[in-house]
């Protein structure tokens, strides 16, 4: 018998111009979702979105947005509502960000400001926005992308794995007051992604293999579809964290033993640092 699969009507990806986002949106418009594709170049959304409207038939929403700017939670919103007649996505796939390598005083200021922003402050915001109808309707899905970066200080990128430690365990706390009302918030971290995330275009010296960022796409709705129905009210239980990959995982896992000092060492140079 064919394993029951999770299928949204609707679903938000923010970061879908590429990499992780665009993975996202492509499973998703094959499970039959429409879409809401949010990045700032509108140009591939509006590719993308053809792309997808073509092959499933499916309806697509571009908003190009600068998740940097305050309160992007509440500009989307708005943007839905005056769009989509106030239709609530099933699912929201929190996925834009980028990091910066180099040291925190040799960086411009403002592009570290707009790290934080979007990697930080938007999550926060756009979870705050669309978690508040979800527990209203009493279903819904947010999916955080964090990182294995969450695990250890990286100097080098230093704002980065930080930031990814803030998604990390906020989202953790959401998930555990979300889950009384029917709502699913969860994170899903990858490791090394081959995508345009860094911006600055170069490569870390990643401890695993690159993966296709398909894979994480992959990872991220087979949670869903196992936890279908196993949740409060018949919803879906999913743990508030999903890391892909046995590597992935023992790497992460190592963190608690051994020293910060010698953790720093070695991150600094995975992170090109030295």
């Amino acid at each position: 018998m064919a394993r029951t699969r999770y299928q949204p009507s609707l679903s938000l990806v923010t970061g879908a111009s590429s990499g992780i986002g665009a993975a996202f949106a492509r499973a998703l418009a094959a499970r039959g979702s429409d879409l809401v594709l949010v990045a700032r170049r509108e140009s591939r959304l509006r590719a993308l979105a053809s792309e997808l409207e073509s092959a499933h038939g499916i309806h697509c929403a571009v908003v190009a947005l600068d998740l940097s700017e305050p309160r992007p939670g509440a500009a989307l919103l708005a943007e839905l509502d005056a769009r989509l007649d106030g239709r609530c996505p099933d699912l929201v796939v929190n996925n834009a960000g980028f990091g910066i390598q180099g040291q925190v005083v040799a960086t411009d200021p403002d592009r570290l400001a707009s790290e934080v922003a979007v990697d930080v402050a938007a999550v926060v915001d756009i979870c705050r926005a669309f978690v508040a109808p979800m527990i209203a309707r009493g279903s819904g899905v947010v999916l955080n992308i964090a990182s294995t970066a969450a695990y250890q200080p990286v100097p080098g990128m230093a704002v980065y794995a930080a930031s990814k430690a803030f998604v990390k365990l906020f989202t953790e706390a959401l998930w555990y007051e979300t889950r009384p009302h029917g709502v699913t918030v969860f994170a899903v971290s990858p490791g090394a992604v081959a995508s345009e995330f860094f911006a600055e275009g170069r490569r870390i010296a990643a401890p695993t293999s690159y993966w296709d960022p398909s894979r994480i796409a992959e990872a991220g709705l087979r949670a869903l579809d196992r936890g279908l129905g196993r949740g409060a009210r018949g919803g879906i239980r999913v743990p508030p964290e999903v890391m892909p990959g046995f590597a992935n995982r023992a790497a992460a896992f190592s963190t608690r033993f051994v020293p910060r000092r010698v953790m720093l060492h070695v991150s600094s140079r995975l992170a090109a640092l030295d």
